[in-house]
């Protein structure tokens, strides 16, 4: 289909409502997306006509489950080109992706005296597991820090990662800042050193096309509700030869073979990391999700993104006393804004432009060690999606304006 943003969104119910008198404004998509009516419709069917536990029954449902649950997993292997389905885990998010791989993989990998290497930017979600894993094994966290155009360098990488990293875990874009980090090239640095790459993709996986096999990733994680699916579906992707070597996360149903007194075997992959009923609905909605986004088509989703952010961030730059943290490059950045106004809390900004029917976000985005790298407490943030408009980001930039005036600033 061609790229009609005023088509798309009659596809999203959640757009159509007014809130404190206004149409509603969504510009929040980094912390989450709205999903269309092919998806919820998706999961309405699939609870309508399937519902049952996959893997265990042989009646009609448990069949039906089990071949929507599995062809979800073939679907998402075919975005992001993994090399098999057996490479392909269901979790609850890429939260518990991540926590998985360093639990499960740098638990056992990582000794006292091997280097982890994680960017200043990491969301808590990529940093936090690999301090307790530091800290459990002895191992040393290392951070790549940005230029002043909050950029890697070739140089950066190159000091930081050594025969002594173990694992790389970056985000390949930043949730706060919009950077795109070179992950190619970083994965085929960090392998000449022998290390392993994790790559965390929630930001990046709606707006680009995200191929497992070109990255040259050995792990990478993403969230189905980061992009128009539902909350509580999320993906590890990992090399199979490196997720057979890995032992189970957790313990239960569905991730056995034989169970004995004494002991049990377990199920090959994937199987072996999704204990306990899955979400199956989840699972059938993230399908229906990609299916959503390849329909469109990324490329015309990407350029559309990148002309509000180009507009948004033009429009902010002509404002004095209003500072935007991030690369100015479009090349170099995806669709996310964070900024301050001088004088003004990011609480106060997001309060105030949600009395206009705006929705941003405001505060650290779960990114600490970046606001203590940037010397800043918070930041507001607008993230664009591709049923925003620029007339949504004209709404926007008014509304700036108004959080000065309500708080006693001129022009």
């Amino acid at each position: 289909m061609g790229f009609s943003v005023h088509e798309i969104r009659q596809d999203f119910p959640a757009l159509a409502q007014s809130v404190h008198g206004k149409p509603l404004i969504y510009l929040d998509n980094a912390a989450t997306t709205q999903r269309p009516v092919q998806v919820l419709e998706a999961i309405e069917r699939y609870n309508h006509f399937a519902n049952a536990n996959p893997h265990r029954g042989v009646h009609y449902l448990g069949t039906e489950a089990t071949r929507a649950y599995e062809q979800a997993r073939e679907r998402v292997a075919r975005f992001i080109n993994a090399g098999s389905r057996k490479e392909v885990i269901f979790t609850r998010n890429a939260t518990e992706a991540l926590n998985l791989v360093a639990f499960a993989f740098g638990l056992a990998q990582v000794k006292a005296g091997d280097e982890i290497v994680l960017c200043i930017s990491e969301h808590h979600s990529n940093l936090v597991p690999w301090q307790q894993i530091a800290r459990l094994t002895g191992a040393k966290l290392k951070y790549l820090y940005l230029d002043e155009e909050f950029c890697l360098t070739h140089k950066e990488i190159q000091a930081k990662i050594t025969d002594t990293t173990k694992i790389v875990a970056i985000a390949q874009m930043s949730n706060v800042l919009g950077t795109i980090y070179p992950v190619r090239e970083i994965a085929g640095w960090a392998h000449s050193q022998g290390a392993v790459v994790v790559v965390d993709a929630a930001q990046s996986i709606p707006h680009q096309v995200v191929d497992v096999q070109a990255l040259d990733a050995d792990f990478l994680v993403f969230s189905g509700h980061k992009i128009y699916g539902p909350m509580g579906i999320g993906v590890l992707y990992g090399r199979e030869e490196l997720l057979r070597e890995m032992p189970p996360y957790q313990f239960g149903g569905d991730m056995i073979e034989y169970v004995e007194e004494e002991s049990s075997t377990f199920a090959p992959l994937p199987q072996k990391f999704e204990a306990g009923t899955p979400n199956v609905e989840g699972a059938v909605g993230l399908a229906a999700a990609l299916d959503y986004v390849e329909s469109i088509g990324l490329k015309q989703i990407a350029e559309h993104e990148r002309n509000l952010t180009a507009y948004a961030l033009e429009e902010l730059r002509k404002l004095r006393w209003v500072r935007v943290h991030g690369p100015l490059d479009m090349a170099q950045r995806g669709p996310v804004i964070s900024f301050e106004i001088e004088g003004c809390h990011p609480h106060d900004v997001a309060t105030i432009l949600d009395t206009y029917g705006v929705a941003v976000r405001a505060g650290h985005h779960c990114a600490q060690p970046l606001m203590n790298y940037l010397k800043i407490p918070a930041s507001s943030r607008v993230s664009f999606a591709l049923y925003n408009t620029k007339e949504e980001v004209d709404v926007f930039l008014e509304s700036i304006l108004n959080v000065r005036k309500w708080l006693g600033y001129g022009s």
